[in-house]
Formats: C-alpha cells, structure tokens, sequence
C-alpha cells in the first residue's frame, strides 16, 4: 500500500501557509446550502430527483470572493464542500415523509428530523473516509460531477494573462445560473396562474389493455436532464419504454376491466410495475455491493496504513491527510448516543416501548453495518455516474427490506398485530438514519476527488462537509413542514388536491407495511430482480465492447418514476446533449459547455424557490390568512376551462424557451 509523505519536518499546509478552511468561507457555503437544499427538497418530493450543487456553488463562490484578495482555490473549494451537502442531505425525503404516509407522524417534530439528518450525516461522512484512498486517490472511477467541478475552479483561479479570461467566465458563469433560475422561476409562476399547463398526458385503450405517456413542462427536469447527460437520460429512456410500451399493457391485458384508460393504466403502473421497478434497482445495487469488497478492504487497509506512519513521525503529504482514523472511531462511537436517545424518544409511550432496551442495541447494530456497506456502495456509484445520477433510493429500497425484515422475525412475534403500525415507522425511521449515511458519503467522495484535483487537505474538506451537514439539516424540517402543510403528499391522510407525488417514500414505506404484514408482492419485485439481472449483463457486456453503456440503475428509475417526470429528464439529457455538439464547432467550446452545466443548475434553482414561495402563498390561503377563491392556485388568472389553449401555449414556449435560453448562453460564452 503506497501513502505520500512529505520529507520536510513540518507540515506544509500548517502555520497558515494556505488559505483554505476560512470562517467567510463557511458562512457563504451555508448561505448557498440554505438555497440549494430548499431547492433540492421540492425536487424531490415533486420528481423524485435531486442535484448537485457543487459547480453553481463553485461559481457563486468565486464571483463573490473575488471581491477579497486574498482568496484561493482551496477556499473556493470548502464553500462548494460546504454548499455540496444541500444536493444530498436533502435526499432525506427519500424516506422520511414515508412517517407522514403511513400516519404516524403528522408533522415534521424538528428535533427529531433534524437529528436523523444530522447524526446520520456525521456518520456518512466518517464512514466515508477509510474509504477515500482505495474510491478516490487509487481508482480510475471517473468521478464526472467532482472532476467537472475541479476544472470549474481551476478556470476561475487564473492567473496572469488568465486573471482577466477567469475573472470573465466566472461572470458569464453568474449570469447563466441566475437568468436561468429567473426565466424557470417565470415559467413556473405562468403555470401557477393556470395560463399554462404544467403537465401534459395521454392515456388510450389497446383492445384490453392500456397505457398511456405523459410530459411535464418543467425548466427544473430539463436542466435535471442535461446534467445526467446522454448516457444515463438514453438508459431512462429505455426504463420508460419498458414501463409504459411493454409492462403496462402487458399486465393490464391479464387482468383486464372495464372503465377510464388513465385510471387503469396508472393503476397498474402504481401496484404493480413500480414494484418490477424496485427489483430491478435492488439487483443493480446487490451487484454494486459485491464488486466493491476488494477496494472496501483496501481503503481500510490503507488508512490504517496511514495512522500508523503518523505515530511514527512520517509527515503525511498535505493531500493525504484525512481526519486521523483514530479521530473517525471516536466521532462514530460518540455518534450512537444522541442516537441511541433518538430511537428512544421515537419509540416511547408507545407499543414497542416495552423492548426499548433490545430495539436500541439492535437499531444502533443495523445503523453501524448497514450504515458503513451503503457507504461504500454510494461512494463506489458517485465515482461511476456522478452524485446527481446515483440512485440512493435503490439503497433505500434494500435498506427498508432489511428493517422490515429484521423486526418482523424478532419484535413482531412479542408485540403481535397491535404493535404492527409502530414496527412500520420503526422500519422507516431506522432506514431515514442509514439514507442520511449514504447520501453524505455518496456526495463526501465526490467532494474529496474534486479536492484532489485542486490539491486541497482532505481533513479540512471532511470538516467543512460536518458543518453543511448541520446547515442542511437545520433547513430541512421546516421546509419539509411548509409543503406538507401546503401540498400534503400522495397517500398521506392529509393530502390536497395537488399532492407532491414523493415516488421514492411511497414505494419505501409501500415496501415497509407489506413486509410487516406478510402480503409482500414478491412476484413483481422477484421478476424486477431478475430483469435487473439482465440489465447488468447488458451493461457490463457493452463496457467490453466499449459501447455506450446503459446503467441498469438508470434503467430501473425510468420504470419506477411517473413517466412525465422521466419524459421530460430524457428530453433534457438529448437537448444538453445536442448544446454541446453545438458549441463544438464554435468558438470556446470547453467554457460553453461549462455554462450550459451551470445554465441547468439555475433552471431547477430558479423553478424549486419559486414552488417553495408558492407552497407558502398555499398554506397561508388554506389557514385563511389570505383569501382566495381557489387555495390550491392562489396566483390563478383563469379558470380550468382556459386549458384547450393553455397546453399549446405552454408548449410552444416550454420548446422556444428551451432553444432560447441554450442560444443566449452559446453567446454568452462568445462574448466572453
């Protein structure tokens, strides 16, 4: 095992030789994570997608501090470390409103959703550093999102004749992200006054079957498409084709009825086709874990490796020094308190308080292990596709199987049927603390290669990420409660007429209530299972034919989300696409490219603020605070009958909008 030392006697990143981790530097990174995790919430309970937020926190970093002179690149570098937890810790939702679905929760307590986000963030990113050396400094994964934002920051840290060309895009790169979150914010504010439709669908009957296809006019999943890119949106493509083309009206015709085509053909698809779904991320993530036990050992190997030349007095290279391993067990240890006391307080008073005392050991023990296993598999699939395009839900979907499972076959039998809805929320509860883990440490790696590319210390930069785990996590509960109040979510006794569709936690605590009450739908989820097989087959046979590949996790997201959402991500991905071949045969093309990243980025910042504003106006109408004669559209002009020409309205400027802003940014890339 190869470890960098430096010959010097002292550390060179010491006696602030390096301006890096800077108090200015976390306020503007928290500021940043505050506005991305508003913006990731909503776009997950309403897609089922979140961003990162590393590049367009990387940009508004160095616009701003450039004002000061003395800032660097390595500072630049902790603000998108700090900012980069809003594009992960917000993928709580994944799992947590699942406590609102099955009606244990009836609300977001913030002491205790702030804990799940915060204990189990700290625990991501522990977990995630034995594992930096063998995923980061000794792999050839491509890491796309960390070595896109390195370039980003090394652009904007030009010198010399490069200062004034640095100083130039990075002021392009501002105005990409704000005029883009500006027009997507415009957009969705038309759609809010009901002139044009956010969403277009069809459904039809094919001799007993049905089917159908919809298409969401959303600025926020055209720029979700283009940062997946190609590869991941053609892979989406085909997961939608496979549930709406074949599995829909397949399955519909076996069973077949009478009545509306749309009720039946989501019907299907809700109950039994996202269920293949789910199998088929679950395999893609079994095959993840098991191709990683070798650099899993490797990374731990490694950091022992790395403790041991500390005590004797060997100076690590700056680029090599983690948080000490001995530092990272400590941390860890000290973590299950506050934990053990949150099972507690979650479980007190109720059925299952009786067996606290067994429910906390065994709640620590399956936080620890399957804690660190999905770790890895996270850090292993950031490497491969990217922060954005890593299905953690997949891990939520494996992580639910094994509580429900675990507590079914020892607590269920001592508490009976009376105790079943608490062993629900237990299972979900338990599950939200592991995703919080893996979502850290899905977005801790990727950080940590950006960081390695600009020469940065990874301790300052895991250090950085605890404190944007704490900003997140201070964020999430009252968003999650603002649009719990204003929209409810699907399934959940309080929902409104415009629910948030929350995809994943429907699917997750779906899974947790049929687990824990043995009417499991394992013919679906066996039969995904097996086509998820399929999927890697194809895959890996592709990466030996160096064909494009079509990951299979990509494939089983297209058929477990609505096919609006998916529709709309895939356009994204041909459109970003087709933006970069344009800008190829112009002048900057690599800048080009840049600001067409940061372009989307500000497309799903501008249209999620604006819809978190809205949810607002929502809950104020609803509670009478203000009085409008419809609280679902507060900023409704028109009335339901203006739909006819609101939809080809919408459409001729959802596609001119699209050509124009990707237009306005080629040139902006010229001019500068």
């Amino acid at each position: 095992m190869t470890i960098s030392v430096n010959p010097a006697k002292t550390d060179p990143g010491s006696a602030g030789k390096r301006i890096e981790l800077t108090v200015r530097g976390l306020i503007l990174g928290a500021l940043i994570t505050v506005v991305f995790t508003a913006a990731n919430v909503y776009l997950g309970l309403q897609a089922g997608l979140t961003f990162a937020s590393s590049i367009p926190a990387a940009v508004i970093s160095m616009a701003v501090l450039r004002m000061f002179k003395s800032s660097t690149i390595y500072e630049n570098n902790i603000v998108q470390t700090v900012a980069s937890a809003a594009g992960t810790l917000s993928s709580i939702i994944f799992v947590l409103p699942g406590l609102i679905m099955v009606g244990w929760w009836t609300g977001f307590p913030f002491w205790q959703s702030f804990s799940v986000c915060a204990v189990g963030g700290v625990l991501g990113v522990m977990y995630s550093i034995p594992l930096r050396r063998a995923l980061v400094t000794q792999s050839d994964l491509p890491y796309p999102e960390g070595v896109a934002a390195a370039e980003v920051l090394k652009v904007g840290a030009g010198s010399g004749e490069d200062a004034a060309a640095a100083a130039a895009e990075g002021k392009a790169g501002l105005a990409a992200v704000l005029w883009g979150s500006v027009a997507s914010a415009a957009y969705a504010a038309i759609v809010g006054t009901k002139i044009f439709v956010g969403e277009a669908a069809r459904y039809f009957r094919i001799g007993s079957s049905a089917t159908g296809m919809g298409f969401n006019l959303q600025f926020a999943l055209l720029g979700a498409g283009h940062l997946v890119g190609l590869s991941v949106g053609v892979a989406m493509g085909v997961g939608v084709l496979i549930a709406w083309v074949f599995l829909t009206p397949l399955l519909s015709a076996l069973h077949p009825e009478a009545g509306d085509a749309a009720r039946i053909a989501v019907g299907v698809w809700k109950h039994e086709v996202r269920f293949v779904g789910a199998g088929a991320i679950a395999a893609a993530a079994l095959w993840t874990l098991a191709k990683l036990a070798v650099p899993v050992w490797k990374g731990l190997t490694s950091a022992l490796a790395a403790a041991s030349a500390r005590k004797t007095g060997v100076v690590l290279d700056i680029t090599e020094q983690d948080i000490p391993i001995s530092w990272v067990a400590i941390i860890s240890a000290a973590a299950m308190i506050p934990l053990a006391g949150l099972i507690w307080s979650f479980i007190a008073g109720g059925p299952l308080s009786a067996y606290a005392l067994p429910i906390i050991i065994g709640g620590l023990i399956f936080v620890v292990v399957v804690g660190f296993l999905v770790a890895a598999v996270c850090g292993y699939m950031a490497g491969l596709i990217g922060s954005s395009n890593s299905p953690v839900s997949g891990l939520g979907i494996l992580g639910v199987v094994a509580a429900a499972s675990i507590l079914a076959l020892t607590i269920k039998p001592l508490v009976g049927e009376p105790g079943a809805k608490a062993l629900v929320a237990l299972a979900l509860f338990l599950t939200s603390v592991v995703f919080t883990v893996a979502t850290i440490s899905n977005d801790n790696l990727q950080d940590l290669k950006t960081g390695q590319l600009v020469g940065a210390t990874p301790w300052r930069q895991q250090a950085a990420l605890v404190f944007g785990v704490i900003a997140g996590s201070i964020v999430i509960p009252p968003i999650l409660d603002l649009l719990n109040n204003a929209y409810g979510f699907t399934g959940a006794a309080n929902a409104g007429a415009h629910p948030l569709a929350a995809p994943q936690a429907v699917l997750i605590s779906t899974l947790a209530k049929q687990l824990l009450g043995g009417t499991a739908d394992w013919v679906h989820l066996g039969g995904g299972m097996a086509l998820g097989a399929v999927l890697i087959a194809i895959d890996e046979t592709l990466g030996l034919l160096k064909k494009m590949r079509v990951p299979p996790l990509a494939v089983a997201l297209g058929i477990y989300l609505p096919s609006g959402t998916m529709t709309t991500v895939v356009f994204g991905a041909v459109a970003g696409w087709a933006y970069d071949k344009w800008v190829e045969k112009g002048p900057h093309p690599d800048m080009a490219k840049r600001l067409g990243v940061i372009l989307a980025s500000g497309l799903i910042v501008g249209e999620s603020l604006f819809s978190v504003a809205l949810a607002g106006a929502i809950a104020a109408a609803k509670t009478g605070m203000i009085k409008v004669s419809d609280t679902d559209f507060p900023i409704g002009l028109v009335s339901d009958s203006f739909g006819p020409i609101a939809m080809p309205l919408a459409f001729v400027s959802f596609l001119a909008g699209t050509y124009g802003l990707y237009r306005w940014t080629r040139s902006l890339a010229r001019e500068s």
